[in-house]
Formats: C-alpha cells, sequence, structure tokens
C-alpha cells in the first residue's frame, strides 16, 4: 500500500500542506496522514503512519525535510522502516525521485540527509553569528513579548475566573506564558 505523510510547521502554512496533499495524492496514495506540527515537536499523525505501516507498503513523502529535522533522525526512520520491509519515496529529493527499496536510493538518500544536515548547521551558525553582530551593534533586541504585553489582560481574565486555557486561547499564546504572566 502507498501511504503518503505531508506535514507544515504551522497552521498558516494550508497552501503548502495543501499542495503536499496533491503531489500525494498523483502519487497514487491510498491513505494520508497529514498534519501542521513543527519538526521538533512531538508529530502525532507521523506516529500514526508509521504504525499504519506494514510489510511491502511504501511510505511517500513530498521532501525530505517533512519526514526529519536531521539526519540522525532520518536515519532512524529509515533503519526502521527497512527492518519492517517498507520503502520509503521521497518525491522531490534536489530534482529527483529517492526510493530507498534500492541500494543505489539508500545511498543517494544518506548522502544528501547529510549535505541537508550540514547547509542547516552552517546556516544557524551564520544566523548566530549576524544575531551576535546585531547585538554587539545595537541594533537586535530580539522579539518582542507577546504575553508580557498582554500582561494587564491576562490578569483582568484571571481575576473573572477564566481558567488558564481559556486565557491562553482567548488571547492566542501558549498556557505557560499565561502563567508567567501570572506569576
Amino acid at each position: 500500500m502507498l501511504t503518503g505523510y505531508a506535514r507544515t510547521s504551522t497552521t498558516d502554512q494550508t497552501a503548502g500542506l495543501e499542495a503536499q496533499l496533491v503531489a500525494l495524492k498523483a502519487a497514487g496514495c491510498e491513505k494520508i496522514f497529514s498534519e501542521h506540527a513543527s519538526g521538533a515537536k512531538q508529530r502525532d499523525q507521523l506516529d500514526e503512519a508509521l504504525r499504519f505501516l506494514r510489510d511491502g507498503d511504501t511510505l511517500i513523502v513530498t521532501k525530505m525535510d517533512r519526514l526529519a529535522r536531521d539526519l540522525r533522525g532520518l536515519l532512524a526512520i529509515v533503519d526502521d522502516l527497512e527492518k519492517r520491509g517498507i520503502a520509503l519515496r521521497i518525491l522531490d529529493f534536489a530534482g529527483e525521485t529517492i526510493n530507498t527499496h534500492s541500494a543505489t536510493g539508500r545511498l543517494q538518500l544518506a548522502m544528501f540527509a547529510a549535505f541537508a544536515e550540514f547547509e542547516r548547521t552552517m546556516m544557524l551558525e551564520r544566523q548566530r553569528a549576524g544575531i551576535d553582530k546585531a547585538k554587539a551593534e545595537g541594533r537586535y533586541t530580539g522579539r518582542k513579548p507577546k504575553a508580557m504585553n498582554q500582561r494587564d489582560t491576562i490578569r483582568a481574565l484571571d481575576a473573572e475566573g477564566q481558567t488558564r486555557a481559556a486565557i491562553a486561547a482567548k488571547l492566542g499564546i501558549s498556557e505557560r506564558s499565561v502563567y508567567r504572566a501570572l506569576g
């Protein structure tokens, strides 16, 4: 069975998720799991898709970064799939399609994943250097704290007896931020 997995990091990336769903359907996926979840956080639908797959199935994703955030994570997923007799197909892998059912596909995947992780690490280093330089020059102040700017509103809603979860939902902030603002 061809099973697809689509993911975007945030809920406002609906066009990106829709494009992935169209590509997965065009690739012949009979079942598709999709979600809005950061690659660094728990991805419930990915976990569900991995549990759903059986020997002889193929997991299809549009791009490697939809499946894993780094080389270690990608190789762990590929290793698990291989042990269970499940192939991985990546539809757009630097303009090529990768299929791990072949030795060449597995080699290409490992090499490209290593390069992608290297590039991400280099990008983060450049970003950190730019932030440090801007801070030294007094031009970087960071993101303004959204919850702390609403502290009075948070306290007023709390005084009305609203729950922390309700306050967070109403103001579009995390529950943790509500606790910090009240603390």
